[in-house]
């Protein structure tokens, strides 16, 4: 019979997501993990697997709570254009707030994964397709609220929303200009007729 955990797993998740996403996969080693988490190797590697399947744990927790989480809430929005806004508005003031410029953890695996890690490539690949969903659902449905068409392909749409979001993640990673990353969002927005940042999202 296992022995019950003596921990609290989603604070040990927490602080091994910070460590992968400040250091990345082939930065972090064994024992920045176990001094982060505070808990010895035999622990941590019993309680998750080793370090390649703690890296899978942490990414599965820093997505919950971060973009899942996001894409829930927003699609509780009875405006569909101010969900993708909004969406937008909060990746806006998480790169420009992050002084340790690490971009985003997913697209950074993206970055990192390669071909011998098909596991990790087909994780990443569905969590990408989530969010490109999510664009394309709202963009339908705006296009149904409007009286006339909009002449917005909602998969094309999504597509092109898509390509900014990790384009500016990964320009995220290299001290990103403000300027630089507000007008990518912003043209991308006003292209497809959505409403734009508010002026307190860009500052």
């Amino acid at each position: 019979m296992a022995r019950p955990r003596t921990f609290d797993e989603s604070k040990v998740l927490t602080s091994v997501v910070e460590a992968f996403w400040t250091q990345g996969y082939e930065g972090t080693s064994t024992r920045d993990l176990v001094r982060c988490t505070g808990l010895n190797q035999p622990s941590l590697y019993n309680a998750f697997g080793d370090k390649r399947s703690l890296y899978r744990h942490a990414l599965e927790h820093y997505l919950e709570c971060g973009v899942r989480e996001r894409i829930r809430r927003l699609e509780e929005l009875p405006d569909p254009a101010l969900a993708i806004t909004g969406f937008f508005a909060e990746v806006l003031y998480r790169t420009l707030n992050d002084p340790l410029n690490r971009g985003c953890l997913l697209v950074n695996s993206a970055l990192e994964t390669n071909a011998e890690d098909a596991d990790l490539r087909q994780a990443v690949s569905e969590e990408l397709e989530t969010i490109r969903s999510f664009f394309e659902s709202r963009l339908r449905a705006f296009s149904l609220q409007r009286a006339v068409a909009t002449g917005i392909d909602a998969k094309q749409g999504a597509h092109h929303l898509l390509s900014v979001l990790l384009g500016i993640r990964v320009l995220a990673r290299i001290n990103p200009d403000p300027a630089c990353v507000t007008d990518a969002i912003g043209i991308a927005l006003t292209s497809l007729g959505l409403p734009p940042l508010a002026r307190c999202d860009t500052q």
